[in-house]
């Protein structure tokens, strides 16, 4: 059956604690859901998020809707769901950018084709290698006690080893004393990175990558700002440390660059910003001919999004430095009836039709910016 309608919503979720990042805090996390019917009334579903409107991108909630529904939804409508790679390279030549309003209705597509067949989503992008993966949490309190508390409770209950600090905002060098002083209270047990948003500048990244190097960070996520490709290279060669890609690897042309000039010697996976499903599987091979680490990343993605995320990594063979697929772990609530499943430090990849979630309409409702009937 073809795609009869596109209907994308706009909601605003409330999350656990703030979540913060060089470029915004986050206390209540915008996601864009889309749902595309086929003609019998079969339905697949997907999200995106963003992350404080235009602050960490360019592609804002309310640019995602208004250019799915006037220039991407009529490009799909009528089209067989199974057809999704066809579907998407018609889309490309009419509708340049807009990477994240792409990879939503691709991946609603995605869905509904997959549950047309009755299928998990992963089989068609050549099955799953993973049945979890590991999954790395943000301490975020800004408190260096309560965050190793934090880390050994969660090592306890066997949730998380990995652990993410965002040290973008503040004094470099207290902040660096502060991931150290947590790396000491954990020791071995866990794994530490570093992520920095783009804040700092090539001579600041000298000043503190050493000290982070020397106490055991396993990785230091975009120092520098995403057009600073020559001081990304630079910095990749200096230090033994992994220098991650981020907000620089946004395409796969970057991704490319990336790999030929060495601007980074590991890249973070989004399907957001990559443009799609299919995109981030190009993206991946393209690390992977280039002997360049993986990091399955995230942008705070309720149940849904994470689901989409955690259907197309278990398709990758190698996550060199696990994953983020913390996001359900940071909302009060969910629009999915059965949520993601962790469990011994790793999120569980779901194994039900499309992305094996169901989606709780009225939720749905209730968070959305649009209080009407759901179509």
């Amino acid at each position: 059956m073809n795609i009869h309608s596109v209907d994308v919503y706009i909601l605003d979720l409330p999350t656990v604690r703030p979540h913060q990042l060089a470029m915004h805090t986050i206390t209540e996390q915008t996601i864009v859901v889309a749902c595309v019917r086929d003609e019998d009334g079969v339905e697949g579903w997907a999200e995106v998020a963003t992350i404080g409107g235009a602050s960490y991108g360019e592609s804002t909630p309310e640019a995602i809707k208004v250019n799915i529904d006037r220039y991407i939804a009529p490009l799909v409508i009528g089209r067989n769901p199974i057809r999704f790679g066809k579907i998407m390279n018609d889309v490309a030549k009419q509708v340049r950018g807009n990477h994240f309003a792409k990879a939503l209705v691709e991946s609603a597509v995605v869905d509904l084709a997959a549950r047309q067949r009755s299928i998990p989503a992963y089989e068609l992008f050549g099955g799953k290698i993973h049945d979890s993966l590991p999954v790395a949490w943000t301490l975020a309190s800004g408190d260096t006690g309560k965050d190793i508390e934090e880390a050994k409770e969660f090592l306890r209950q066997k949730r998380h080893n990995i652990f993410k600090l965002k040290i973008g905002i503040g004094d470099p060098k207290k902040n660096v004393a502060h991931v150290l002083a947590i790396k000491q209270a954990v020791g071995d047990k866990a794994r530490l990175t570093v992520d920095i948003n783009q804040a700092w500048d090539e001579d600041t990244a000298n000043a503190c990558i050493p000290a982070l190097e020397e106490g055991g960070i396993s990785m230091i996520e975009q120092p520098l700002p995403a057009w600073n490709h020559e001081g990304m290279a630079r910095l990749a060669a200096r230090y033994r440390v992994p220098i991650l890609a981020d907000e620089g690897a946004t395409s796969i042309q970057e991704v490319f660059h990336i790999a030929k000039h060495r601007a980074g010697n590991s890249i973070a996976l989004k399907v957001c910003k990559a443009g799609g499903l299919t995109a981030t599987k190009q993206t991946a091979a393209i690390a992977e001919g280039a002997g360049l680490g993986l990091y399955g990343g995230t942008m705070i993605e309720s149940d849904l999004g994470t689901a989409v995320c955690a259907s197309v990594y278990a398709t990758i063979p190698e996550f060199k430095f696990g994953t983020e697929l913390f996001g359900p772990l940071l909302f009060k609530d969910s629009i999915a009836v059965d949520g993601i499943r962790f469990e011994n430090f790793e999120v569980v990849i779901p194994d039900g039709s499309g992305f094996g979630l169901e989606i709780d309409r009225e939720k749905v409702k209730h968070y959305s910016r649009e209080k009407g009937d759901l179509t």
